[in-house]
């Protein structure tokens, strides 16, 4: 059977009902911890802090790691799996403590057509930015700190248990080196691919990709070590095609679909995929244009459409495209790998995920 056995729109629609479902979930997770959280009964701020992240939780999102963490368990068995639940929870809030602390480190003030967790707390103190700051900083370790009691609330063995919450640390860990790695990069004029790799690889694909396909695993009853490299390479594959595309978006997307300007990237002096790719490209009067531009926050979107206009000109969107469909290829074959041993319905899944999602950016 080959990958035709699950058309592109077969997999939306897996994928579209993996989010609906783990939605209705989180919104009830959120219902249930607001009247079991334990805070003092005089404190606003601790009610008002789990509103907030409520709110940057349940604003849109792919659910992407929901949806593999599911996904994973079906390469062993079509019958439900209990943890799974508790696993794309944990896996969800971990990516909201990401998305908290990476727009303080940021200072973005939109996240997902809403203000950031960090600028609805400078709105609300926008006399002591100190205090918005280290707010906004306990709100992201809140969102970590319940990323772990969800797999602690896991009716799976303890053994089960104990790995999950090994995952989900590793997860964790990985995240933060990706991140301190990521301000590495932006002292690097032009980053090499291997730098570049390694950020997205760190930053995202351990926790994005990686670690759901584990706790899945490990969920129904399979020892993902056993497959570990297989497993990285796929993921590591999938980071860097993700990775591409949101870089290639915030530089060629459509900020009403995004839910933010274009330009982000290059406001910010970020060496992303495209700006690096970018830099390399021009000479002359054009670098000269770009790199005024790079790092300057007050950057009109005249000028980033200007730059755009020469990314397309010189190639890179072209570039980002190919490369982007290299390696969701890559990732697809990887997966292909992994039929003698997982059941064939699911693996065409994996197989067919990453051509989907290069898809969705054209």
């Amino acid at each position: 059977m080959t990958d035709t056995a699950l058309p592109t729109d077969q997999v939306k629609e897996r994928f579209a009902a993996h989010r609906r479902s783990f939605d209705a979930r989180f919104e009830q997770y959120f219902r249930d911890l607001a009247e079991t959280f334990a805070a003092p009964s005089p404190s606003r701020f601790t009610p008002e802090c789990l509103d907030l992240l409520r709110d940057v939780s349940l604003r849109g999102g792919k659910r992407l790691r929901a949806a593999i963490v599911h996904e994973a368990a079906r390469l062993v068995t079509p019958d439900p799996v209990p943890g799974l639940e508790e696993a794309a929870l944990s896996i969800e809030l971990l990516h909201t403590y990401g998305l908290v602390h990476d727009d303080i480190i940021d200072d973005g003030p939109v996240r997902r057509g809403g203000p950031s967790t960090y600028y609805a707390y400078r709105e609300k103190f926008p006399d002591r930015p100190q205090v918005a700051l280290g707010l906004a900083v306990l709100a992201g370790d809140l969102a970590l700190v319940l990323s772990v009691q969800a797999l602690l609330d896991s009716p799976v063995p303890v053994p089960v248990r104990q790995a999950m919450i090994g995952v989900h640390t590793a997860a964790a860990s990985a995240m933060i080196v990706g991140q301190i790695t990521d301000i590495e990069r932006d002292f690097t004029h032009i980053p090499s691919e291997q730098l570049l790799h390694a950020v997205s690889d760190h930053k995202s694909a351990h926790y994005s990709i990686l670690a759901p396909l584990q706790l899945g695993l490990l969920a129904a009853g399979e020892e993902p070590a056993l497959v570990d490299g297989e497993l990285r390479r796929y993921a590591r594959l999938v980071g860097i095609y993700e990775q591409m595309r949101d870089d290639y978006l915030d530089l060629f997307g459509n900020p009403r679909t995004m839910g933010k300007p274009t330009g982000s990237d290059l406001r910010d002096g970020k060496r992303s995929y495209a700006v690096s790719a970018l830099l390399a490209a021009v000479s002359g009067p054009e670098r000269a244009m770009v790199e005024s531009a790079l790092g300057d926050s007050s950057c009109s979107p005249q000028t980033v459409a200007a730059v755009r206009e020469i990314a397309t000109s010189r190639g890179v969107e072209q570039k980002l495209r190919s490369d982007m469909r290299r390696y969701a290829e890559l990732a697809s074959a990887e997966a292909a790998g992994w039929r003698p041993r997982w059941r064939e319905e699911a693996v065409t899944l994996f197989e067919r995920l990453p051509l989907w999602s290069v898809e969705r950016v054209h």
